[in-house]
């Protein structure tokens, strides 16, 4: 993380902390991810400029609703009215105990309602993890009091996918291969809500179990297809979760350059939900790791099926990234604005490390669909 000796992000996080996470009944509200990927990428000083600019998305947390405690949380699991009353909740839990604990209790009890918020609590997770592993042996109180926030909006819109059908996956065993082969739901109208009710089957991906256990999220059925490429390494199957984890990010993430026009919005949760799971797993014991890219590809998934479009974008249509630096690319996000242009792009740089021309285009691409005004 690009050092934050001004503070800013500690200033920013208290700020925010006064606010609820939605806004407007559900919209959730995304400044306290957009401000931390800010600073990361040395934007830090556009920080309070951009917040003012958000502050209209901005309300109130809302009024508790009853105190949730160990002997009444799974009453309380999914339950929007409980959205003041979770964050207070883990607040005490981290008070108590270490984040890490208390993260390694609560991940996969979170895990099969990955998709619930419209993956927002997941992908705020992953922001706060972020800055908690930046130096393990420190912290701060609104970087602690931001992950209470994070888990209490997941616990608050905790919502598992509907059962589903387990289809074959691709010969091929590619993350790409696999998103591609994912059936668009035939309605695609109305909310994320409405929209992942439809869900009936997913492709079986990876092709093979990195740990001998079943999912999280959704129960599978896998097979070893004998000509399945990168077989997992039996003597370390988490790193082979890790491995298959990165893939399905960088695969989400070039898909959005060439089918993010289905929903230029809606469609970045396809990458930016499983890049936080991703950025969550050093955190994580290592037997969570395996469970945890069966959620990221349920949620993964799930966006692609109800926002992708029908046909992909030509080729020639895509912007060119060509001789631009990934540090140009985020300066031109933190410019436009939008959130999801800013968390898409963050996204993005942590694949194109290698470069990447395609991610790097995928960011552009998102900066020029996205309406910074919405």
């Amino acid at each position: 993380m690009t050092d934050d000796t001004s503070g800013t992000l500690d200033e920013a996080l208290e700020r925010l902390h006064a606010s609820g996470p939605e806004h407007e009944g559900w919209l959730s509200n995304h400044a306290p991810m957009a401000v931390e990927a800010l600073v990361r990428h040395g934007q830090g000083r556009t920080v309070h400029r951009w917040l003012d600019r958000y502050r209209d998305k901005l309300e109130e947390m809302p009024s508790s609703y009853a105190r949730i405690t160990e002997e009444n949380w799974r009453e309380a699991l999914g339950d929007p009215r409980r959205l003041a009353d979770w964050p207070a909740y883990f607040d005490r839990e981290l008070a108590g105990r270490p984040w890490r604990d208390v993260l390694a209790v609560w991940w996969p009890r979170l895990l099969p309602g990955i998709a619930g918020g419209a993956t927002h609590p997941v992908i705020r997770v992953g922001h706060a993890v972020r800055t908690l592993l930046d130096d393990p042996g420190t912290t701060t109180a609104p970087r602690t009091a931001e992950l209470a926030h994070a888990l209490g909006y997941w616990a608050a819109r905790h919502a598992p996918l509907p059962p589903l059908r387990q289809q074959p996956g691709p010969a091929s065993g590619s993350a790409a291969d696999a998103l591609a082969a994912v059936e668009p739901v035939a309605d695609q109208s109305g909310g994320i809500r409405a929209r992942l009710a439809r869900l009936t089957a997913f492709p079986t991906w990876p092709p093979t179990p990195p740990l001998d256990q079943p999912p999280a999220s959704q129960p599978t059925s896998r097979t070893t297809a004998p000509d399945a490429p990168d077989a997992p390494d039996a003597a370390d199957p988490a790193e082979e979760a890790r491995r298959r984890l990165t893939e399905l990010v960088r695969a989400a993430t070039h898909r959005y350059a060439t089918h993010g026009h289905g929903s230029p919005v809606m469609l970045v949760h396809a990458a930016t939900a499983p890049n936080a799971v991703l950025r969550v797993l050093p955190a994580l014991p290592r037997e969570l790791w395996a469970p945890s890219l069966d959620a990221a590809w349920a949620a993964s998934a799930a966006v692609t099926a109800v926002y992708a479009p029908q046909e992909p974008l030509p080729a020639d249509r895509l912007p060119s990234a060509t001789g631009v630096t990934p540090e140009e690319v985020f300066a031109r996000a933190a410019a436009h604005g939008d959130e999801h242009a800013i968390k898409l792009t963050d996204t993005a740089l942590d694949v194109a490390q290698d470069p990447d021309a395609l991610a790097l285009a995928a960011a552009l691409h998102a900066c020029a669909m996205i309406d910074p005004a919405l």
